[in-house]
């Protein structure tokens, strides 16, 4: 089955915010024309991409892991609340309140899912890292993988 260019297009734009080359070589790669790939990159403000997409799921993990932090720190740093020279019935200083509890484990959840997530643009980058540790061994295996790994690549975006 022939690659679509609504295909063509998604792996041009990983490649290009993915791998950081050139234009006229995600045209070679992906069998268009350097002019498509232009007109796709400015429509689809690739370069706004690029500089964004690496950061966006590690920034979220370090939000998420501040605002867990913040958290467990107000918990174990509650101060005991008297009325009338008596403390008020709440939970002990270290346990925290069905709200804090409930939101400890959404948070806990946004985690774990964040970690154990891989997409499409996070195999590109390990296959980019491969390729590069194969071209401080040897130049043409590392062609012949990059070559492997568009089509990988253009396989997933087929088959989902």
């Amino acid at each position: 089955m022939a690659v679509s260019k609504t295909q063509q297009r998604e792996h041009a734009r990983l490649l290009y915010v993915g791998e950081m080359i050139t234009l006229k070589e995600v045209a070679e790669r992906v069998k268009v024309t350097e002019k498509t790939v232009g007109k796709w990159c400015k429509e689809d403000n690739w370069d706004d991409l690029r500089k964004s997409l690496l950061n966006t799921r590690e920034s979220q993990l370090v939000h998420f892991y501040n605002q867990l932090e913040a958290i467990n720190m107000d918990i174990a740093n509650r101060p005991e609340i008297l009325v009338n020279g008596k403390p008020i019935q709440r939970p002990p200083k270290n346990i925290p309140t069905n709200a804090e509890a409930d939101t400890i484990s959404k948070i806990t959840s946004n985690i774990q899912r964040l970690e154990r997530e891989i997409g499409l643009g996070e195999i590109i980058q390990t296959g980019k890292r491969m390729i590069l540790f194969i071209q401080k061994i040897n130049l043409d295996d590392a062609k012949m993988f990059t070559g492997y790994f568009d089509e990988y690549i253009t396989s997933n975006l087929k088959n989902g």
